[in-house]
């Protein structure tokens, strides 16, 4: 993935907001195939380091997505 921070693509989704979290990883690897999205349910610990090939969706207990996605 050489120098996808240089030109990462779309970085972030807020369009996303409220929708079911799988749902959103397909949308959001469809609109940039530079970066894997994964889902982090609610308490769920992660690492705090920024990648550029990484979006993580938060969704809520329901599985609806609460923050807006992003790169990082």
């Amino acid at each position: 993935m050489a120098d996808i921070c240089t030109d990462p693509g779309k970085r972030s989704w807020p369009e996303l907001v409220g929708i079911k979290g799988e749902v959103a990883v397909e949308i959001i690897v469809q609109e940039n195939p530079k970066v894997g999205a994964t889902i982090v349910k609610e308490g769920m610990m992660v690492t705090m380091d920024f990648r550029c090939d990484r979006v993580r969706v938060w969704v809520d207990k329901y599985g609806i997505v609460k923050d807006v996605p992003h790169i990082g």
